[in-house]
């Protein structure tokens, strides 16, 4: 289901609320095949999912977005930019201390500063490739834990 590529997390994560993040645009697509019910369970590997968003753009079908919610996913739809978008939420997560761990599901190195700034704020992060060829070294390197996910 998935490969961990480092694993500095603690084991006593159980404790921690993780926010899980995931680029719609850059994650959900033909070639990666993702689920997402396993990006929920390797977002639980880290604690209790606290915030769980999925972002989209405005060409999302009612059917992803539908698909989304009965997961349990909050969907944010927006019609600018979905990095820009991801990016201030993800980074208000952390500044207002919501979360202990923050994942970001992408393929798009832009997030490289956010999990740089939650590191310097002491929230764990991780970096969530939806397969070996959507993974960014730049992303994997900037977490502390990286996950690919296998089709």
């Amino acid at each position: 289901m998935f490969d961990r590529v480092r694993a500095r997390l603690a084991p006593e994560s159980a404790d921690r609320t993780v926010g899980l993040v995931v680029d719609g645009p850059n994650v959900l697509r033909d070639e990666f095949d993702v689920d997402l019910d396993d990006l929920r369970r390797v977002a639980r590997e880290f604690g209790r999912v606290g915030v769980i968003r999925l972002y989209l753009n405005e060409h999302a079908t009612p059917g992803l977005v539908q698909a989304a919610e009965a997961r349990g996913f909050e969907v944010v739809v927006t019609s600018g930019d979905v990095d820009v978008k991801l990016a201030v939420d993800a980074t208000a997560l952390v500044a207002e201390g919501t979360v202990d761990v923050l994942a970001v599901a992408s393929r798009d190195t832009d997030f490289k500063p956010v999990l740089e700034y939650a590191g310097r704020a002491g929230v764990a992060t991780v970096a969530i490739a939806p397969g070996a060829y959507g993974r960014s070294d730049a992303l994997r390197n900037a977490a502390d834990e990286a996950v690919t996910l296998e089709s």
